[in-house]
């Protein structure tokens, strides 16, 4: 059994209590970058998940609310058993323990298990064909009307990069970055964002959220901020992932593949090119969000282990920066002063 605190005192009390079932066994089920934790609890009526959400830090009813949803739309999401709303707990369907990421590791090259060169890629493709086949459900067969969902608007884009701005730059490293070089980044990601089409975006949809299953895989989890938004931000959460990396032609492949599926859908009337600008753009903004959310884990949430994401993620905002015009002095920047400064840290 775990050690008991509070809250795991408050949990099996509802559980064997209020639930009338017999707990055996008790174990972590999974790390969270938020204040939710998740034990996987073995009793004699069967095995299942509980989220521990305190009530004081984390609201667990968009995430009620978003799982309805989702399985409406065929997404394969837990089934919630139980729910205790006053106390923030929820007694979860069981998806098992294996992510993608999990699979895609087994299957890298020892020296660096996050970084897949060509020849595993063939071991990769029907995971990820499932992966596409999920995404396009939530896409196609969610609702925008009457959904609940907010709007990823300018005020929530800005409010992201901001993250960067304060918990990277600032606090991390103890760079200014010059006010008319940041001004340009905004812009030109907040407007590339907005004049996407709009669809329901999960907003974390990436190989740690992606649960590898016997049937109707994969399970989809930590969709609790799904928001409604750009066409293209799940799509890049999956493709440039912060926790494993693709050959930049392998990702060019798959994106135009599944581009070709969005615009036979008719969910997107633009070209190839205007497609991947956005894809590009949409990434650049997740992952500046991304390493200032790592950085803010470390130095806030003595939560360190992100660090080891920052320097996968900070390549994909430079390769993106070289290859929009209107980003070289923001590339110029990273290269000369944040890459070094980053370096002396590790």
């Amino acid at each position: 059994m775990m050690p008991e605190d509070l809250r795991t005192i408050s949990m099996f009390d509802w559980l064997e209590n209020d639930l009338l079932l017999t707990v055996k066994h008790c174990e972590p089920a999974s790390s969270d970058a938020s204040f939710r934790r998740y034990f996987r609890v073995k009793t004699s009526e069967g095995q299942f998940i509980v989220m521990d959400a305190p009530p004081t830090k984390e609201n667990i009813e968009p995430f009620i609310r978003i799982a309805d949803l989702l399985t409406q739309s065929e997404v394969n999401v837990p089934t919630i058993f139980q729910q205790n709303l006053t106390d923030g707990f929820l007694l979860l369907e069981d998806f098992g323990s294996q992510c993608f990421l999990d699979q895609l590791k087994a299957a890298a090259p020892a020296n660096d298990p996050c970084l897949h060169p060509e020849g595993n890629i063939t071991s990769a493709t029907d995971l990820y064909q499932t992966a596409f086949d999920s995404l396009f459900k939530l896409q196609t067969q969610t609702p925008l009307q009457n959904c609940g969902l907010p709007s990823y608007n300018e005020q929530l884009l800005h409010r992201e990069l901001a993250i960067f701005n304060e918990w990277f730059l600032d606090k991390l490293l103890g760079i200014t970055i010059p006010e008319q070089i940041w001004d340009t980044v905004k812009a030109t990601l907040v407007e590339s964002a907005l004049e996407q089409p709009v669809i329901c975006v999960h907003r974390d949809y990436h190989s740690r959220n992606l649960m590898i299953l016997d049937s109707d895989s994969p399970g989809v989890i930590d969709f609790q901020d799904a928001v409604i938004g750009p066409i293209t931000y799940d799509l890049v959460s999956l493709l440039r992932d912060c926790y494993i990396a693709w050959p930049e032609q392998q990702v060019d492949r798959w994106m135009t593949q599944y581009f070709e599926r969005l615009h036979q859908a008719d969910l997107i009337s633009c070209n190839l090119t205007q497609f991947k600008r956005w894809f590009d753009l949409m990434g650049m903004q997740r992952h500046l969000k991304a390493i200032g959310i790592f950085s803010r884990l470390h130095l806030r949430d003595d939560k360190s282990g992100y660090l080891n994401d920052i320097p996968r993620t900070l390549n994909y905002v430079i390769a993106v920066c070289a290859t929009y015009p209107e980003l070289s002095e923001f590339n110029d920047f990273l290269l000369t002063q944040v890459l070094p400064a980053h370096n002396m840290t590790l």
